[in-house]
């Protein structure tokens, strides 16, 4: 006999985002149920942000060392356990694991089913040996490594950010396929911990971000040996590893001791019956309009299964949305108005809102406000100058965006998306008074730019002069 249960709410995937309409549903007095068919706590916690973080965290510290004489300590190439360095990483998870953990969920009043969930019906979802009738469902089923088509892949062993926590062995030569936030956290974090390291993309770094300062980081990047291949054409994968890409007048070869894939991700919406739910979607991840809700009405869906920005704060955020939508009937978008993103590369770079080609390709008159960390007395006394911040402001001061390439700019940029998100404008951000000497004193800088011209010009000189004639 197979059980049925009648829940407020089944969530489909134990990630950021269905943990947290989960544990907020079920706290509000909602009956939840919650699939996961894999682990807790998703790629976030076992495969993505925090083991990666952790494995920054290391290397960043060996790079210290070997930075250290320009502070007046001994420096040297620091001797890197790998091994350990990647037990600690497990550990780091460990500690976590048990804010996701089922026992905690449980706690909450919670149903977990620790099972894949298929739809039987417009209405149903079967998993575990139960038939869930739920007056809404929230899928929430996260993302996969993108495998490129490149002839040869298949016959190479490689690994990926599901796999590459597992290695315990330090690649001698790590071959990074993607120049995206993956590929080059990934990248440096080997290269500090002792590994040779080519990064290859079709395309440049980092796309999506402000090219003058990926130039900075990509400078960087080759200052520590990274070898950045950008715009090549990847023309197949031998054993070894080996990437032929195209070279000039003929091909060329690069082997390695490892092949990391970082070339993207794709929405997971195989194997859940969705056509027998009547929810439309395609390889580019689960259809919903602006409230998140699918063709089916009993069904909304949150996070990367949409196929929208991939991002942990971005699931976490849609699920308060479509818990005031289930629950409160109150309308909700999908769309926040700021999304803040930070690659955690060392400098880090940060971005939220327009950068500026974007905002011209729109029509919007605007400029452009730039400032040093050069020039900060706090990043001087950490020697780590490296990095700017690059502001898009608009008419009458309107904020439209920045860009922080720099030591903490993933810390830096939230007054950036509260201004955006709350429709401030630069003089807010002038106006504030910072702490001295502290890294936030480049928002300052830079947002105090936008009045220079007006007040340092020929106008005011005038007034002055008027003024003091006066007596």
């Amino acid at each position: 006999m197979t059980d049925v249960l009648t829940p407020d709410l089944c969530v489909v995937g134990g990630g950021s985002g269905g943990l947290t309409l989960a544990a907020g549903a079920v706290q509000m007095g909602a009956s939840v149920v919650l699939v996961e068919a894999e682990r807790m706590g998703g790629d976030c916690l076992n495969v993505g942000c925090v083991p990666s973080k952790a494995l920054l965290a290391a290397a960043r510290r060996a790079q210290a060392i070997r930075e250290a004489g320009a502070f007046g300590i001994a420096a040297g190439e620091p001797e890197i356990d790998f091994a350990r360095v990647m037990d600690r990483v497990r550990d780091v998870i460990a500690q976590i694991a048990p804010h996701d953990s089922v026992e905690r969920f449980e706690g909450l009043g919670v149903k977990v089913i620790l099972a894949r969930g298929r739809f039987t019906g417009p209405a149903e979802l079967e998993a575990g040996g139960y038939r869930i009738r739920a007056r809404r469902f929230v899928l929430a089923t996260g993302s996969r490594p993108a495998v490129p088509p490149i002839p040869g892949l298949s016959e190479v062993p490689y690994l990926t950010n599901e796999t590459v926590f597992e290695n315990r062995v330090r690649p001698t030569h790590l071959l990074v396929l993607g120049a995206g936030p993956i590929g080059c956290e990934l990248a440096q974090a080997h290269r500090r911990l002792g590994s040779a390291v080519t990064l290859v993309d079709i395309g440049p770094l980092l796309p999506r971000e402000d090219p003058a300062l990926v130039a900075l980081l990509r400078q960087r990047f080759l200052e520590e040996g990274i070898v950045v291949r950008e715009r090549v054409e990847v023309r197949r994968v031998e054993p070894g590893p080996v990437l032929v890409i195209a070279g000039e007048g003929g091909e060329e070869r690069i082997a390695g001791s490892h092949l990391l894939l970082a070339t993207g991700r794709r929405p997971t919406v195989e194997g859940l019956g969705l056509e027998a739910a009547g929810i439309r979607y395609a390889a580019k991840g689960i259809e919903v309009d602006r409230r998140l809700r699918t063709s089916n009405p009993r069904v909304y869906a949150i996070g990367d299964c949409t196929g929208g920005p991939q991002f942990t704060h971005l699931a976490g955020w849609q699920a308060g949305q479509v818990l005031k939508t289930i629950l409160f009937r109150l309308p909700a978008g999908g769309t926040p108005p700021a999304l803040p993103r930070v690659t955690f590369t060392d400098p880090e770079l940060a971005s939220v809102g327009l950068l500026e080609a974007e905002a011209r390709a729109q029509g919007l008159e605007v400029r452009r406000l730039g400032w040093s960390f050069a020039d900060n007395d706090r990043a001087r006394a950490e020697r780590s100058t490296i990095g700017r911040i690059e502001a898009v402001v608009g008419r009458r001061g309107r904020i439209l965006g920045v860009s922080i390439l720099g030591p903490h700019a993933g810390e830096l940029l939230l007054p950036w998306v509260l201004a955006i998100e709350r429709g401030l404008r630069i003089g807010a951000l002038a106006t504030t008074l910072a702490p001295y000497p502290t890294l936030s004193e480049v928002t300052k800088r830079v947002a105090g730019s936008w009045y220079t011209p007006t007040l340092f010009g020929e106008r005011t000189r005038r007034l002055v002069r008027w003024l003091a004639k006066l007596g």
